[in-house]
């Protein structure tokens, strides 16, 4: 099974950014975890500030991969583009979020790419992720 995560802007700073809210790991540290408790899954790991660059690796990876899981950050909310591109492609989809966005600003409760996606898990923190590779074993 080939399963890429797609990370979108300042995720690159977990472990240092917000603490209180996305906790103090490093997403590189923790995909090594992900990584070693999945063996068996060929999981590779995209992340960009920018959402041209996000649109393209879901357009490489979309008609190949077995999954996709993103987290597109800020973009969720804001980018019908990125949501088209979710659309676009037959990978599978599957939308993490690390806070609930729900209780969080209103207008992070709306997301654009999430409608296109799968599912969505949301605010258990980085196990989300884990959770999401399940879905796809499953």
């Amino acid at each position: 099974m080939k399963l890429i995560i797609i990370n979108g802007p300042n995720l690159n700073l977990l472990g240092t950014r917000e603490t209180d809210i996305y906790g103090n790991q490093s997403f590189e540290d923790y995909f090594k975890t992900l990584k070693s408790t999945f063996g068996q899954v060929d999981l590779e790991y995209f992340q960009s500030n920018h959402e041209g660059m996000l649109i393209d690796k879901l357009h490489e990876v979309g008609f190949s991969y077995d999954g996709v899981i993103v987290n597109l950050a800020g973009y969720t909310h804001t980018s019908v583009a990125l949501a088209d591109a979710i659309a676009a492609i037959t990978s599978p989809v599957v939308e993490v979020h690390i806070s609930n966005i729900h209780a969080r600003e209103g207008f992070r409760a709306h997301t654009y790419t999430g409608a296109k996606a799968k599912g969505i898990i949301s605010g258990l923190g980085l196990k989300g992720y884990e959770l999401a590779v399940n879905y796809f074993l499953d």
